[in-house]
């Protein structure tokens, strides 16, 4: 797992839109780097909300919100037409960008193992250096508890 005090590893990925966005973009802002498992499912509608709920806050702290799963533009484009999502959302069906950030791992379900998205969300500062990692997230608290870190 990458940790606080690294250089977040710059990336390039298509928005929900189909539009290349890369993490070096950002440079000058906070960025929430938040990976999630799949559109539209219980738990990543509750989080993708969360950060909903709190956007503007976000953006008066400087901050950008960018969600990154496996799932297609296409998928995208309907997860933020149906929650009408303020932020980004790109997608990674090759997985570089997942096993780039090391949330792409055996998770387990009734016992049996499979390998999938693990929760994870980095924060990082505006001159691209991870400042918290948050593993195992409950998504339903997920941004108001790093809007609470957040300067």
């Amino acid at each position: 797992m990458l940790k606080i005090g690294d250089l977040a590893p710059n990336f390039t990925l298509p928005n929900q839109n189909g539009e290349m966005v890369s993490l070096n973009d950002f440079l000058g802002k906070n960025v929430v780097l938040y990976f999630y498992p799949k559109d539209s499912t219980s738990g990543c509608t509750k989080q993708a909300l969360g950060f909903k709920e709190l956007y503007q806050e976000y953006v008066n702290k400087n901050a950008v919100i960018i969600g990154i799963s496996k799932d297609s533009v296409k998928s995208h484009q309907r997860f933020i037409e149906k929650n009408q999502l303020p932020f980004i959302l790109l997608s990674d069906e090759n997985l570089e960008v997942l096993n780039l950030y090391q949330v792409w791992g055996e998770k387990k379900m009734y016992g049996k193992p499979y390998m999938g998205t693990l929760r994870t969300t980095y924060v990082i500062n505006e001159k691209g250096i991870i400042v918290d990692v948050y593993e195992k997230v409950k998504p339903e608290e997920n941004a108001n508890e790093i809007i609470c870190k957040l300067s």
